[in-house]
């Protein structure tokens, strides 16, 4: 090889798109829904889809693979075709239980997969570049964590955890510790920012009337 051939080929190399690093996706279903009066709120219907099939229509294609965190009866997911796994931290321990839930399936299933993408089971119109997005937000900072956000507010569930922070998150789990943001600023977390009009793409239903408000979104092709 030339030195002008090798040149042009350490060119091409460096200007060569960065592929984000493999990631599987875990869509969270294990909340209460208290405001929506109990139930699954990724079964509510939003158009002619549910909201766990529109989620895994965005997110699956970002991913190596698709993972649901829920509790209590799986076989109510079962039509989906996708691994459940529980929490394994006694009680209620909010989204970080099931994101350890996550990470350790990850690390038992799939050890090639150094990474996880975290969204809540009741946001019916996720970006489809919310991977690659967050993995760039990383990238550029010096944090190991990458979480959403849209206009002013920040979307801690929405986020990329690298599998190998699941022993200290197991740990503070362990001590008590509850809030997401309370451990993420242990670590650092860059922030990934996309516009919240037209449409919010981190809306989530929490509500009945959250539920019409996307299905009236869902018609005008959100």
């Amino acid at each position: 090889m030339t030195n002008e051939t090798a040149n042009e080929t350490a060119n091409e190399s460096a200007n060569a798109p960065t592929r984000e690093p493999s990631s599987y996706g875990l869509i969270l279903a294990g909340g209460l829904a208290r405001r929506m009066g109990g139930g699954d709120k990724t079964l509510i219907r939003v158009g002619e889809k549910t909201i766990l099939e529109r989620a895994m229509a965005r997110l699956g294609p970002q991913c190596a693979g698709l993972l649901i965190n829920a509790n209590g009866e799986v076989s109510r997911f079962a039509s989906f075709g996708l691994p459940v796994v529980a929490d394994d931290i006694a009680g209620f321990a909010g989204p970080l239980a099931g994101i350890l839930a996550g990470l350790d399936w990850v690390a038992a299933n799939a050890p090639a997969i150094e990474w996880v993408v975290s969204v809540p089971g009741d946001c019916p119109f996720l970006p489809r570049d919310l991977v690659s997005r967050l993995h760039e937000a990383r990238m550029a900072s010096e944090f190991p964590l990458a979480c959403a956000r849209s206009g002013e507010w920040r979307h801690p569930v929405v986020a990329l955890w690298p599998v190998a922070l699941r022993h200290d998150l197991r740990r503070a789990l362990g001590a008590g510790l509850r809030k997401i943001e309370a451990w993420t600023q242990t670590h650092g977390v860059a922030l990934a920012a996309w516009p919240a009009e037209p449409v919010d793409p981190f809306f989530n239903v929490n509500t009945p009337e959250d539920a019409a408000e996307a299905e009236h979104m869902a018609q005008l092709g959100a």
